[in-house]
């Protein structure tokens, strides 16, 4: 699988939701919202001869801080399983990426907090992406 062409795809997928900034890696500054694709992990050799990789890739997405309620609420639109604010349904939209895999499930969310980018505070969540392509 070409590592570059799934974080592209899922970038492109999350840029479904209206009004959030997307990138497929680790933005060195950010407006909030904004999604990224960030680490990703890979385990060669799931079926014989090459036949299957999979990734899991951790995706971020981080909205402001300095209204609590109001960001509260906006991150939680996103993390609901359905609707226009949902990045589960942005992110499976396209389940191929564009043909840069053979399916993707998004598996849940985690870490739901404050997180510091570049000294900010945001208040944010990680999504779990298993990606499966051939090897």
């Amino acid at each position: 699988m070409d590592i570059i062409a799934v974080r592209a795809g899922l970038a492109g997928n999350a840029s479904r939701v209206p009004n959030l900034r997307t990138f497929a890696y680790v933005p060195d500054s950010i407006a909030p919202p904004t999604f990224f694709v960030g680490e990703v992990t890979g385990e060669f050799d799931g079926a014989f001869g090459r036949g299957m990789d999979t990734l899991t890739v951790v995706c971020r997405v981080l909205v402001a801080w300095a209204d609590d309620r109001t960001g509260q609420r906006q991150l939680d639109s996103f993390l609901s399983g359905a609707g226009e604010q949902s990045l589960k349904a942005a992110l499976e939209w396209d389940s191929t990426l564009g043909g840069a895999c053979d399916d993707l499930r998004v598996t849940g969310w985690s870490g739901y907090g404050l997180y510091e980018m570049n000294g900010n505070q945001y208040y944010g969540a990680e999504f779990n992406v298993t990606v499966i392509g051939e090897g």
